[in-house]
């Protein structure tokens, strides 16, 4: 094969580290040994809990070793030594991003994956490969459905704090674009109903009439105050509107169902996915559908929390049928549309001049009375 000039091109401009973008693709990442749960729970308390409780920070390391204990009894004991394969999907997610990313921008653009809480791909560290690698124009894409201060919004804190480590008078950022959440896409909106009606017409459709049909449509929970941030409602139920818009013509038993932490003296967005399952259940549901919308990566609450929440079903309405659905994933098409929601920003990356960021400028730009 004859390398073309725009092959060659491609690879002077790798070479002499011009005009390429890295991909920060971030997500919660979540513990793969039960060592690390004390750790993780700390550090989800310093960026997530006081955000929204007023609790006192030297509270966090002897709360957070109390909820490791309570986590390893109900990943350990209760289901069997269950390890989220959160972290797995993610990399497949980012694989497959780069790879459709890849067809249309070759070399120039490369996807770093980066979890809030779990090393080694905390953002710092990331970062730090980044810049070892010579990139200079960032993208920084949270993998969140939903845009808030529990979501992209402690992306963003963590990309801060790192960036803000430098030594040098120049900043080694150039350039940088954010994508903060798809909620309202078409193509996912799409998506999300079209994999309902398939599981509905693969095992469903045979058996039940549509109106006996109850779909749960299951959004990340949020506390209703979170001291005046974004916490993610607003966003969270034009979501479900639109998608249950698509599917409530032939579907007419459809609920909203968050799913909580249950933390004590906080209100939360209600109703909850298993109160939301009973009312449907109570409009003659014989089946619920539950279908995680508010989360593109399987984790334990998608896996977990449903699990309890359908075995309590179980017990109280034993005669009606439960079906758990996975999230997106690693779903080609989610994965194709994904990567094209980076497509414009990569393109006003590549064709931007890059700007020299001087930190110590800006101790110039502080109030004086």
């Amino acid at each position: 094969m004859v390398a073309t000039p725009e092959k060659l091109d491609h690879k002077h401009e790798h070479l002499s580290g011009q005009e390429r973008v890295a991909v920060l693709l971030m997500g919660y990442g979540e513990v793969e040994s039960y060592e690390d749960f004390a750790n993780y729970n700390e550090q989800a308390l310093n960026l997530l809990t006081a955000k929204f409780a007023p609790v006192p920070t030297w509270i966090y390391p002897p709360l957070a070793r109390l909820l490791a204990l309570f986590d390893r009894h109900e990943w350990g004991h209760t289901h069997h030594d269950f390890i989220s394969p959160h972290n797995a999907i993610f990399e497949k997610q980012r694989a497959g991003i780069e790879k459709n990313l890849q067809e249309k921008w070759g070399d120039r653009v490369q996807v770093f994956k980066a979890f809030n809480f779990c090393a080694p791909f905390l953002p710092h560290q990331v970062l730090t490969e980044i810049q070892n690698q010579g990139f200079d124009k960032l993208l920084i894409y949270p993998l969140l459905v939903v845009d808030s201060i529990f979501t992209s919004g402690i992306a963003i804190e963590q990309v801060n704090n790192a960036l803000s480590q430098v030594a040098d008078n120049e900043h080694w950022v150039k350039a940088q674009r954010y994508i903060p959440s798809f909620y309202n896409e078409p193509a996912y909106i799409d998506l999300m109903a079209h994999l309902v009606e398939e599981k509905i017409n693969a095992d469903l459709a045979s058996a039940y009439l549509p109106s006996q049909i109850g779909i749960v449509l299951m959004n990340h929970g949020c506390p209703h105050k979170a001291k005046g941030f974004t916490s993610g409602i607003t966003e969270s139920q034009i979501l479900y509107d639109l998608v249950r818009d698509k599917l409530i013509n032939r579907y007419p038993l459809i609920s909203v169902g968050w799913l909580n932490h249950d933390t004590p003296l906080i209100e939360w967005t209600q109703p909850n996915a298993e109160q939301a399952a009973k009312n449907l259940i109570q409009l003659g549901a014989k089946v619920i559908i539950f279908m995680p919308i508010g989360f593109a990566t399987e984790n334990h609450e998608t896996l977990l929390d449903v699990h309890h929440i359908i075995h309590a079903l179980e017990k109280k309405h034993s005669d009606v049928g439960y079906v758990q659905m996975a999230c997106v994933n690693d779903d080609p098409q989610f994965l194709a549309v994904a990567a094209e929601w980076a497509n414009a920003h990569i393109a006003e990356l590549l064709s931007e001049n890059a700007t020299a960021v001087n930190p110590q400028l800006a101790s110039g730009h502080h109030h004086h009375h």
